[in-house]
């Protein structure tokens, strides 16, 4: 169920597995083509997926497929705004298994690794590109990159070492 009360763990960044989500929308001119942001909470690992449009049914079975391959430890929680294009997120419960949450009004600070992430990304992809001509390529370039800087809060590893060391150890386990 959707709630605005995530546990101190999650707040913490004491496990893995808990995620942020939020949408990237570009000039209405340019058609309702968007992605959505994701961000685990402990390594700031980054995923974006492509979305037609701001339905919500779209957007969950894009996080849907971003998510599904990991293994369920590593995908516990989401946290959302409460914009119509989270709406079902149920569906990720009974999918993938993940307990949704939901920032207070006006309180985007409740999901700050997303919207730090999301001010990384504008830094390539500005409210005026046309996402429709950004190769999935370049796309992935670009998610390759953010996962491949070295991060301060990291002790200077990169969301990729951070993210594949936990998958390394829950697959020796």
């Amino acid at each position: 169920m959707g709630s605005n009360r995530r546990s101190p763990e999650i707040g913490h960044r004491t496990s893995f597995g808990h995620w942020e989500g939020d949408l990237v929308a570009f000039r209405q001119e340019f058609g309702k083509a968007n992605l959505t942001s994701l961000v685990e909470r402990r390594s700031r690992f980054t995923i974006l997926t492509r979305n037609p449009s701001r339905q919500s049914a779209g957007v969950m079975a894009g996080i849907d497929r971003a998510l599904k391959a990991l293994p369920p430890s590593l995908r516990q929680s989401i946290t959302f705004d409460r914009g119509t294009e989270f709406a079902t997120f149920l569906t990720l419960q009974e999918k993938l298994g993940m307990t949704s949450y939901f920032c207070m009004p006006s309180a985007p600070w409740q999901k700050g690794s997303v919207e730090n992430s999301n001010g990384r990304i504008r830094r390539f992809l500005p409210l005026d590109t046309d996402i429709a001509l950004v190769s999935d390529k370049e796309l992935q370039e670009l998610v390759d990159r953010l996962n491949n800087t070295p991060r301060k809060c990291l002790d200077y590893r990169t969301p990729q070492e951070v993210l594949g060391e936990q998958i390394a150890i829950l697959r020796a386990g």
